[in-house]
């Protein structure tokens, strides 16, 4: 369409010529100027970005903790199971596992990183943040990934994948973050342990206990956050944080 469009441009500068009309012909020029820009466009496309995309894996052979990170995802394949082992129940001696949970049933859409999703629920669709539990960063502008930034955001695909896609959302305390996002305890599928929780105890989160929830899941947090630190899981592998 935009070559017919020079054809037919490019003709009539020269009929103008033709006929004397010099003034004539130049008023085609911006016709001309269009049908150019008309055909770069067609073969240059712009690409449409997708707000909130997911980041490229990081690839880092030297970054002090790749060994680690490989080690993590593995151990941590089967988390799940490691809770009958006792040793939160022996830090937390009142916290028992509960039977059930009573919250609001949601689809969650999309995993945004390790700790932000978009679920539809009876409100819509709405942006939830875990609270209590801090993953690294992988998706806030201008910030560099951090370290283990991308594994717990691999590790809570991995489980919302596993569990359906259905989470059940518990508030407790605050409603919302600064941002507005939703603040809520997160049971994926049938799970009785939140991610919240599961998150800071395997060693991708840290128990972050300045929002305003009851003393059952901070004691609970930072219960998961002592064993992960004594078993220098994830993050608390890091020098830093050592």
């Amino acid at each position: 369409m935009a070559e017919q469009f020079f054809k037919k441009a490019m003709q009539g500068a020269r009929g103008g010529r033709k006929n004397g009309g010099g003034k004539k012909g130049l008023a085609f020029i911006p016709l001309i100027l269009v049908a150019i820009m008309c055909a770069w466009a067609q073969c240059n496309p712009v690409p449409i970005e997708e707000l909130e995309e997911d980041p490229k894996p990081v690839a880092s052979s030297s970054d002090g903790y790749s060994a680690e990170r490989d080690s993590v995802l593995e151990n941590y394949a089967n988390s799940e199971a490691s809770y009958g082992d006792g040793s939160l129940q022996e830090r937390v001696p009142d916290a028992l596992l509960p039977s059930s949970v009573e919250g609001e049933r949601v689809t969650i859409e999309r995993v945004v990183d390790g700790d932000t999703f978009i679920v539809q629920s009876v409100n819509g669709r709405e942006r939830v943040r875990l609270i209590g539990a801090n993953t690294p960063e992988t998706v806030k502008k201008n910030w560099p990934v951090e370290p283990f930034g991308p594994e717990a955001s691999a590790y809570s695909k991995q489980r919302v994948a596993e569990t359906g896609y259905v989470a059940t959302l518990v508030s407790d305390g605050d409603k919302t973050d600064r941002y507005g996002r939703r603040l809520a305890f997160v049971y994926l599928g049938n799970d009785t342990i939140s991610l919240n929780e599961e998150l800071v105890r395997v060693g991708l989160a840290a128990a972050n206990l300045q929002y305003k929830f009851s003393k059952e899941m901070k004691d609970r947090l930072s219960a998961a956050q002592e064993l992960a630190k004594s078993e220098k899981r994830g993050i608390h592998s890091l020098p830093e944080n050592q």
